[in-house]
């Protein structure tokens, strides 16, 4: 069965990978170094090609046995392997249709059914459930709570919770939410309206990240609504084979933005961004959403993208600084955008950019895989880190938030120090820095 777009539509959540796809792999091995699992482990299961053979078994009627499922849990979904592939794999199609197939036919044990449901149903999707958890995390991390709970040693008698807890992040106190429903004008002559995708876990933990972002598009010339009515984007759902709550969740933010006449719908998280551009493949198949489906994510766009696309302002002071750049995996491989955020660095003055070896290879921080497979996780960070401290940069550029929490905690654990901010955070620093007289040149 095919969607409107010729992509290939599952009947029910459990058929799992559709076989069109699967037979587009040649097993031609170009994949290969691509894969951080791959390149950790060795193993031709821990591969794309060796994860899409297992997918081709199962479909031929293997059992979803507990290896398979191992395996197919150990990859980070970054999708490096599809911009290796010559033969157009849609890979991260393939991980997603799998994972909802093990999801649904291999129910997990009941704690673990119970946790995800706390997560996925209870907490993302509600904004009193994430400022009730962002009051207990600033609470934890602002009182003398941490450091004791730290210097007990505690947290080791609990396995990987001591590397878990390190990379939990600060809440940002006050929290976005309260600007959910406004609108804010344009600086200046308005240009465009557009309207800014808040997030979930970013209202709490990014505010201020989602405050420049605002404060750059109405700088340049940009007039932001926030749609009140907007929610969680359902990544993480998908990414952890919950994709009948992800098209729920999907519904209701294209209900929430449809009622907004903008020029764009921008988004400042990659991993969010390349789900939320999905929506007409997630949605391919719902006769009632399949088109504004379609429509919404023709309007989704990075704010990189964006602020790439239009007359960027030059009012700009100097930010003087070795920057380099991270890629965010789902930025450039799923969204195919690697040069707009690189762009936007080298407008900004007193920026002395620098590529890092390997920019392209994932961080390890993939949503919550650093939380799920933190071993693996810190392994692919510490490598990651090398080659930062190669190039002697002080400030890592990256364009999501997840990855900006991995990259902090590397520079904590095995870097230099370096700051870790968003592109947008950094253009914010170069507008805030600005004085009348200044040269833009």
């Amino acid at each position: 069965m095919a969607g409107s777009e010729g992509i290939p539509v599952l009947n029910s959540v459990a058929e799992g990978p559709a076989q069109s796809d699967l037979d587009k792999c040649v097993h031609c091995g170009l994949c290969l170094n691509a894969c951080p699992t791959y390149r950790e482990l060795g193993l031709e299961m821990d591969s794309p090609r060796g994860r899409i053979y297992q997918m081709n078994e199962v479909n031929k009627g293997a059992p979803i046995n507990k290896q398979y499922i191992e395996h197919l849990d150990l990859c980070l979904a970054c999708r490096g392997c599809e911009t290796a592939c010559p033969s157009g794999v849609p890979y991260g199609r393939l991980i997603e249709a799998a994972r909802a197939q093990i999801h649904a036919k291999r129910p997990a044990s009941r704690f673990s059914r119970l946790l995800g449901n706390l997560t996925f149903k209870g907490l993302l999707p509600s904004r009193m459930a994430l400022q009730v958890a962002g009051t207990a995390l600033y609470l934890y991390k602002a009182s003398r709570f941490q450091p004791v709970v730290r210097a007990t040693g505690v947290l080791k008698l609990f396995g990987q919770l001591e590397s878990i807890e390190a990379l939990a992040p600060s809440a940002e106190i006050p929290f976005f939410f309260s600007n959910i429903g406004r609108t804010f004008p344009a600086i200046g002559t308005q240009r465009y309206r557009v309207a800014f995708v808040a997030g979930c876990i970013a209202n709490v933990a990014f505010a201020r990240l989602n405050e420049a972002t605002v404060r750059v598009l109405q700088k340049n010339g940009c007039e932001v609504v926030i749609p009140a009515a907007q929610n969680c984007c359902g990544a993480l759902h998908l990414h952890s084979g919950r994709s009948l709550e992800a098209k729920a969740l999907a519904r209701r933010n294209i209900d929430a933005f449809s009622e907004v006449n903008c020029d764009a719908i921008i988004t400042n998280a990659a991993g969010c961004g390349s789900t939320l551009k999905e929506y007409g493949e997630l949605l391919a198949s719902d006769p009632a959403y399949a088109k504004r489906a379609h429509e919404f994510s023709q309007h989704l766009k990075d704010v990189t993208e964006y602020l790439t696309s239009i007359e960027l302002a030059e009012s700009m002071g100097a930010v003087d600084a070795i920057v380099t750049y991270q890629d965010s995996c789902h930025l450039a491989h799923g969204q195919k955008i690697k040069s707009a955020p690189r762009k936007l660095l080298q407008q900004i003055p007193g920026v002395s950019f620098r590529e890092m070896p390997m920019a392209d290879l994932c961080c390890g921080s993939a949503g919550i895989y650093n939380l799920t497979h933190n071993e693996m996780a810190m392994q692919i960070l510490k490598h990651k880190m090398e080659s930062v401290k190669r190039i002697k940069a002080s400030i890592i550029a990256t364009a999501n938030p997840g990855c900006m929490l991995q990259l902090a905690a590397g520079a904590r654990l095995y870097g230099n120090g370096e700051r870790v901010m968003h592109v947008v955070e950094l253009l914010d620093e170069a507008y805030r820095n600005f004085k009348e007289g200044d040269s833009c040149a």
